[in-house]
C-alpha cells in the first residue's frame, strides 16, 4: 500500500479578530512572540498536509515583527469579526502589510483566504458586515475564497483551513516542503494534540 505524501505549509493569520486562540487551546510560544499551532489536514486520499498556523490574535504589535514573522508564508488568512465594522475596514491594511513584508513574485496571485468569524453571536442580530459586502471585497482582491465561521461553535472552521491548504498547494506545489527526508534537519518539531483531520499523528515545523 502506497504511503500518502506529506507536506508542510506555513499559514499566516492576520486581522483584528483573534481566531486560532478561540478554536485551539494548545499553543506554542515562539521566540519572536507570535503564537503558532500545527494542524493536520487530509487532501484527497493521497496527501497529508501539516499546517503551521501563525496567529497574531489581533495584536497590532505583530505588524512590527516584519520579515521574521512573514518569511516563508505559503498562504495568508485574513480574519475579521462580522459584528465589528472596524475589523472589516482594517482588512485593507493587513492585506497591504502582508504583501509589503512578503513581497511575492506575483502579488496578484498569492493565495489569500478571508474569514468572517463569530457569526454565532446573538443569533446574527449583532452583525455589522453583510456577507455580500465581504464577498464584494473578495472579488476586488482577485476573487479570493471567503468563509463565514464560528470558532466557538466549530462551524466551517475545517473547511476554511482545508481550502487554504488546497489554495497554497495549487499556487506553488513545487516549493512545498515534504515531511520526510527533505525536511530541513534544523527544524524544531513540536507535538501538539488534536488535528483537524482527526488523525493521531501531529507534527510542527520550523519557523524558517
Amino acid at each position: 500500500m502506497t504511503m500518502p505524501k506529506r507536506s508542510l505549509l506555513k499559514i499566516i493569520l492576520l486581522g483584528d479578530s483573534g481566531y486560532v486562540y478561540q478554536k485551539f487551546k494548545q499553543q506554542y510560544k515562539s521566540t519572536i512572540g507570535a503564537d503558532f499551532v500545527t494542524k493536520e489536514v487530509q487532501i484527497d486520499d493521497d496527501e497529508l498536509v501539516t499546517l503551521q498556523i501563525w496567529d497574531t490574535a489581533g495584536q497590532e504589535r505583530f505588524q512590527s515583527l516584519g520579515v521574521a514573522f512573514y518569511r516563508g508564508a505559503d498562504c495568508c488568512i485574513l480574519v475579521y469579526d462580522v459584528n465589528v465594522r472596524k475589523s472589516f475596514e482594517t482588512l485593507q491594511i493587513w492585506h497591504q502589510e502582508f504583501l509589503k513584508q512578503v513581497d511575492p513574485a506575483n502579488p496578484e496571485t498569492f493565495p489569500f483566504v478571508l474569514i468572517g468569524n463569530k457569526v454565532d453571536v446573538d443569533g446574527g442580530n449583532s452583525r455589522a458586515v453583510s456577507e455580500k459586502t465581504a464577498r464584494d471585497w473578495c472579488i476586488m482582491k482577485g476573487n479570493i475564497p471567503y468563509f463565514e465561521t464560528s470558532a466557538k461553535e466549530d462551524y466551517n472552521v475545517e473547511d476554511a483551513f482545508l481550502n487554504a491548504a488546497k489554495t497554497a498547494l495549487a499556487n506553488d506545489p513545487v516549493n512545498i516542503w515534504q515531511l520526510d527526508e527533505d525536511m530541513p534537519s534544523h527544524c524544531d518539531l513540536q507535538r501538539i494534540p488534536e488535528s483537524i483531520s482527526g488523525t493521531d499523528q501531529h507534527r510542527g515545523g520550523c519557523a524558517c
